[in-house]
């Protein structure tokens, strides 16, 4: 049976039709990404499913005892910490605590209780915790209220909350947008092991091909669903292009035939039977749809003068804030043929190294040499606050090329798509996409050497980030990226920065073995953590460790398997008192409370003891491996 089933769906915003007789069936568990153009309605359609809009006709069915979640629009917000606020997004169980202080009732309490256990109440603060944890909030920022933190890292809390919950049918709508790429790999594993169905919007290509089974398209106000992820949508989708346009030629060369014929014989007494004949035949030809294209997006960099190496020299270096380093003996160097990109969480100091390399933030100490010929493109998301939403790109591009005749200012706003009427729009009115496509056109209308970009990804379509990847490839000048977006980094990249503990170093590995290491560091959190991008003989000489140590590991792995037992047998003995209306009955208050925190007290030990095993399992399994 399935979980929600949208029949013959309608859906109008401001007189424009966005969906028009759409269907979609979603089976428990199955998670479907949602792609389309910008502006198709894909966001429409989510706030549709979670009852915020109605339907314009058709229907959106959801089971009846399926419990759905999505992320809220507005971010959270007050003095309540991270984990309380994560933990209240559960609004049963938030209630039923709070009847349990109130209620005298012995009959009542026990079903309370019976409750809290049945949703893992007791397991919920350390679930909450593990999310938050694997968004980038560690224990410190956890115990933190929410209006410490700053609009992207609070929708980071609203999408633990929503994770939190886990649903049935979890709706997302861009959930990497506020997240780096180690939030965002995190997320995916997430999703891997996640149990309920998932309807999610993406512009991620990676997190599309990594975390759904199946592709919903809205194209053309219609929904059509193709297995697989976002790859195989695409090699089905261009086979059937094929397909239908060789049909469509094959179609037009009979027709183009038949007419011919018609044309020439119809006059002819001896052949009008014939030619008759045949104006029956072209009548009973199917009619076979064009292929409609889209308008191919294309990006295009102007192409910048050489300059002889090197490019820029960093000599122990140190970039902060107010006189405090951020990072610190930066002794690194770039050149024209340089294509690196910055990994490491937010709040590392990518951001940082990225306005040093720009200039826009002075050393505190070593040197910073510069060739002075050296022209940079510096693109980051925030610049977007800066543009003026009275005036169109051409204002915007025509102030920055204040030389340049309007012929080449539209040429400039041209190479990134944005065409006449687009270009003489103000820039309230323009989309994300937009405002983005504006922000590169201003980045490189200097023909940079160097172009550093931070984010630039946030609100491209797919295939605006196709087209910003094939641009990249066709650039000859050297690029710094910063993106969560890890197909991005795999195709324009080719050498890995680390920004972490207070500096910049190269990491030896592509993105699958900076995947490999982020989940053995995660494995390996009770251990001393390495500071370095995990080098090859340091990553040798751990796993000879780890090999010499697998008996000790058994050994821990038994005891806490063992201990887990124990207290599987503990627990289940006092659940069953607890549920007995007889100790309420009986029974005084503090029997009830000392149940109560020995079950709370069991809870953090069998999550020690499983986290024990875990650890020691993983370790046991990597140095098998190695042998």
């Amino acid at each position: 049976m399935s979980l929600l089933v949208i029949s013959d769906l309608t859906l109008r915003i401001a007189g424009r039709t966005l969906l028009d007789g759409a269907s979609l069936s979603v089976d428990p568990g199955r998670k479907i990404g949602l792609v389309g153009r910008n502006g198709a309605g894909k966001s429409t359609l989510l706030a549709a499913i979670a009852g915020d809009i109605a339907p314009d006709g058709g229907t959106i069915t959801l089971s009846s005892r399926a419990r759905m979640a999505r992320i809220r629009q507005e971010a959270p917000s007050g003095d309540a910490n991270l984990l309380d606020t994560v933990l209240a997004g559960d609004v049963e169980r938030t209630t039923l605590l709070a009847e349990s202080e109130r209620t005298t009732d012995p009959a009542r309490l026990a079903d309370i209780h019976e409750r809290l256990r049945a949703i893992g109440a007791d397991s919920a603060p350390s679930r909450a915790a593990t999310i938050l944890s694997g968004l980038g909030f560690y224990a410190a920022a956890q115990a933190r209220p929410v209006s410490d933190f700053s609009g992207g890292w609070r929708m980071r809390v609203a999408l633990a909350t929503a994770l939190f919950l886990n649903p049935d049918l979890l709706l997302l709508d861009e959930p990497t947008n506020h997240l780096d790429l180690e939030a965002t790999i995190w997320l995916e594993s997430w999703l891997a092991r996640f149990s309920g169905a998932a309807l999610i919007v993406s512009h991620d290509r990676g997190l599309l091909d990594r975390s759904v089974d199946a592709i919903a398209h809205l194209d053309q106000r219609r929904l059509s669903l193709t297995p697989g992820g976002y790859d195989e949508f695409v090699r089905i989708r261009t086979e059937q292009a094929l397909q239908q346009a060789r049909a469509a030629e094959r179609i037009a060369a009979q027709r183009a035939h038949m007419q011919s014929f018609v044309d020439r014989f119809r006059a002819k007494a001896t052949k009008a039977r014939q030619a008759q004949a045949r104006v029956k035949a072209l009548e009973k030809l199917p009619v076979i749809e064009a292929v409609i294209e889209d308008t191919p997006t294309r990006f295009a960099f102007p192409e910048p003068t050489p300059l002889p190496p090197p490019m820029l020299t960093l000599d122990r270096v140190s970039v902060g804030y107010d006189g405090k380093p951020i990072l610190s003996n930066l002794s690194l160097r770039l050149d024209m043929e340089d294509r690196i990109a910055l990994l490491g969480a937010n709040g590392n100091g990518k951001s940082t190294f990225a306005k040093l390399i720009a200039g826009r933030l002075p050393p505190l100490s070593g040197t910073a040499n510069h060739n002075p010929r050296l022209r940079v493109g510096y693109f980051a998301q925030h610049q977007a606050e800066e543009l003026v939403p009275d005036e169109t790109p051409v204002t915007h591009m025509a102030r920055a090329m204040p030389k340049a005749p309007p012929t080449a200012v539209r040429a400039q706003l041209a190479r990134f798509g944005l065409d006449a009427d687009r270009a003489d729009t103000v820039t309230r009115d323009l989309s994300g996409g937009e405002k983005a496509r504006l922000l590169l056109a201003l980045a490189t209308r200097d023909a940079p050497h160097l172009l550093i970009l931070d984010e630039p990804t946030n609100h491209l379509d797919l295939d605006a980030r196709e087209a910003l990847i094939r641009a990249l490839a066709e650039f000859e000048g050297a690029v710094l990226l910063i993106s969560h977006d890890p197909h991005l980094v795999e195709l324009v990249a080719d050498r890995l920065w680390l920004v972490g503990d207070g500096t910049v170093r190269p990491f030896d590995g592509d993105m699958a073995e900076y995947r490999v290491w982020l989940s053995e560091r995660a494995r390996a959190a009770s251990r001393p953590a390495t500071t370095a991008a995990a080098p090859k003989r340091e990553d040798r000489r751990d796993r000879a460790e780890a090999r010499k140590a697998v008996a000790p590991l058994r050994k821990k792995a038994r005891d806490a398997e063992a201990r887990i037992g124990k207290l599987t047998v503990e627990r289940t003995r006092l659940e069953t008192r607890l549920a007995d209306p007889a100790l309420y009955a009986t029974g005084s208050a503090e029997d009830v409370t000392a149940i109560n925190t020995r079950l709370a007290a069991i809870g953090r030990e069998e999550a020690a003891a499983e986290e024990e095993w875990l650890l020691a399992e993983a370790a046991i399994e990597e140095a098998s491996a190695q042998d």
